[in-house]
């Protein structure tokens, strides 16, 4: 809901756990609670716009009303929800196959043929190999400015500055090939080369019962 004019695919996973007509209902059951956090959303704006639109000096409210116009604005295109049982490969190939039929609809993704500069490529394919080196923490992390420093060493990379690098570490974070929070104050001058070790850290730090797991050791 944060990003406008997103296409979000719901996944459901641990089919496995389920019985085999449970599935079906338990999809129409998620949609329906999507549909109506939806709606729910778009009245609550709706109800905040026609609020302030009827105060008693309604210019002074009038950067929250365009924040909330523009959020009354934005699309959200929910997909059909996808039933997965990750212990199956049959199944992690068939979201995959899922994902990639949806990515390459036009209607769904205007910009999806929409061709990048070559220096994209070029600075995807240095990062790669600066992620894949020995020098590289397990953690891989690195500072913004030195990664720019690094990828300036390539020769076809030496005139790039911090400007564009920024622009393309957006869309390498969009993409997932690299995680990089520019919104985060404390967090924006930190590059993550290395995603899986965000996921790792995740996994063990934010767990089903981590209370109780903390509570029982002496």
């Amino acid at each position: 809901m944060r990003v406008p004019n997103s296409v979000v695919l719901p996944v459901g996973t641990h089919v496995d756990c389920c019985q085999e007509e449970e599935v079906e209902e338990k999809r129409h059951d998620i949609m329906a609670k999507i549909m109506a956090m939806l709606a729910e959303r778009k009245s609550n704006v709706s109800h905040f716009i026609d609020n302030l639109e009827s105060s008693e000096e309604p210019e002074f409210y009038m950067d929250q009303w365009e924040r909330l116009k523009e959020m009354e604005s934005c699309t959200l295109t929910i997909l059909n929800l996808v039933p997965v049982n990750c212990t199956d490969d049959r199944d992690i190939k068939k979201l995959e196959a899922t994902i990639l039929e949806h990515v390459k609809n036009e209607e769904l993704f205007p910009e999806v043929i929409r061709v990048l500069p070559p220096v994209y490529r070029q600075v995807e394919a240095a990062i790669v190999v600066i992620a894949q080196s020995e020098e590289m923490a397990d953690h891989g992390m690195m500072d913004l400015q030195y990664l720019l420093s690094k990828l300036s060493q390539c020769e076809h990379l030496a005139t790039l500055d911090r400007e564009l690098l920024q622009d393309i570490l957006r869309y390498l974070h969009r993409i997932g090939l690299v995680v990089w929070y520019e919104e985060i104050r404390h967090l924006e001058s930190t590059v993550f080369l290395q995603p899986t070790f965000l996921i790792t850290m995740f996994k063990l730090l934010v767990r089903y019962h981590l209370v109780q797991q903390l509570e029982n050791i002496s």
